[in-house]
């Protein structure tokens, strides 16, 4: 039978294999600047003049 983790299960698990998860942490920071940049560009875009 399959196990079936949670999420936080699954982090725990991925930093405790890594010795302290600078990976996991890599990987985090990565995803939350893309993300940032991304609702920033998505909201900002809306304030875009159209004079033409």
């Amino acid at each position: 039978m399959e196990q079936y983790y949670s999420a936080a299960a699954w982090f725990t698990e991925a930093a405790a294999r890594h010795q302290g998860g600078g990976h996991l942490l890599r990987v985090v920071l990565i995803v939350m600047v893309l993300g940032c940049a991304l609702t920033g560009w998505f909201l900002l875009r809306g304030y875009k003049r159209n004079d033409g």
